[in-house]
């Protein structure tokens, strides 16, 4: 459930949706410093109880200065971060059944405070923490469970996931995803796809990105200009970068080649991931019948290969 100026708010959004679903877990994605911590912890526990715990969040810490200037936030980049892990850590001291809460900070000046009504069952939401940049590592790391961004190759993402993996923290990415049942058809729904597009909204964009202070939106952007043909790999295609931002670098290509290069995103350590598509709903039926059952066969595949593989070592080599 994203958050933006022009979408209606996810709060109530996930609110009236959580009573409507059984197996649904929604991410909300929210910026800190619209609400106070307090208020949101509260908020957040009131879901959780409403819907079964189906409440995952994604922070952000927002990409664009002139668009956090609606809200009333002139925070430059970094001292949004600085916010947000002010934020994260009253947020947690909760989770963790810490009464009352004081923290006395540069953002958030929070005295004794307390809640009636904790998460379900004591736990707390799945926590994501996007961004490109080397501070939204940093909070990922110490204040989340998964540090998520934008897309790239699997050999690209593989220096930035490093340091996060090596924090303890896991590491996902965000993209399109066009699969048919040969190449030749995703190729044709690719052009069909791309044909006419509207020039007026790739100059809005343009303007935005000039404007964003994000480093994952300009990381998008930077690789679609250094694209041969709109091409990263055989796979990965940039050209709807310009039209749509960063979440457009989008994998291309047949059901099996498409679950096969996916499925090379597992080396360098990446483990969750966003997907959608165009039209969004019927490339999540796609993807759903005919893409990720072949990538739960290459994973039973590998589990089979390291299992004859532990049968197959002599006594005493690596047996306990």
């Amino acid at each position: 459930m994203g958050i933006s100026y022009h979408m209606p708010d996810p709060l109530p959004m996930i609110g009236a949706l959580v009573r409507e679903t059984k197996k649904v877990k929604f991410i909300l994605a929210y910026r800190p410093g619209r609400i106070p911590p307090t208020l949101f912890t509260q908020v957040v526990n009131t879901i959780s109880w409403m819907g079964d715990g189906q409440i995952s969040l994604n922070l952000v810490a927002g990409i664009s200065p002139s668009e956090q200037a609606y809200y009333g936030d002139y925070l430059a980049h970094d001292e949004r971060y600085e916010r947000s892990d002010e934020f994260l850590d009253v947020l947690h001291r909760f989770w963790k059944g810490e009464k009352p809460v004081t923290r006395h900070g540069k953002h958030y000046r929070v005295n004794e405070a307390q809640l009636g009504l904790g998460y379900k069952d004591g736990g707390r939401p799945y926590i994501y923490i996007s961004g490109a940049s080397g501070v939204a590592q940093k909070t990922a790391i110490e204040h989340g469970d998964c540090w998520l961004r934008y897309g790239d190759t699997p050999e690209g993402l593989a220096d930035a996931v490093a340091p996060v993996l090596a924090g303890g923290c896991r590491a996902g990415t965000r993209m399109q995803v066009l699969s048919c049942d040969t190449r030749e058809e995703a190729l044709a729904d690719l052009a069909e796809m791309m044909r006419e597009p509207d020039e007026d909204h790739k100059a809005w964009v343009t303007s935005f990105v000039a404007a964003s202070d994000s480093q994952a939106v300009e990381n998008s952007f930077r690789l679609a200009e250094k694209a041969q043909g709109d091409w990263l790999s055989m796979y990965l295609y940039s050209g709807a970068v310009a039209y749509r931002g960063g979440p457009a670098l989008c994998v291309v290509g047949s059901h099996e080649g498409v679950a096969r290069y996916l499925y090379v995103y597992k080396a360098p350590g990446m483990s969750e991931f966003i997907f959608s598509g165009w039209p969004t709903r019927d490339e999540m039926r796609t993807f759903y019948t005919r893409v990720l059952p072949l990538i739960w066969d290459l994973e039973c595949a590998e589990e089979r290969a390291d299992e004859l593989a532990g049968d197959a070592r002599p006594v005493g080599a690596g047996h306990e």
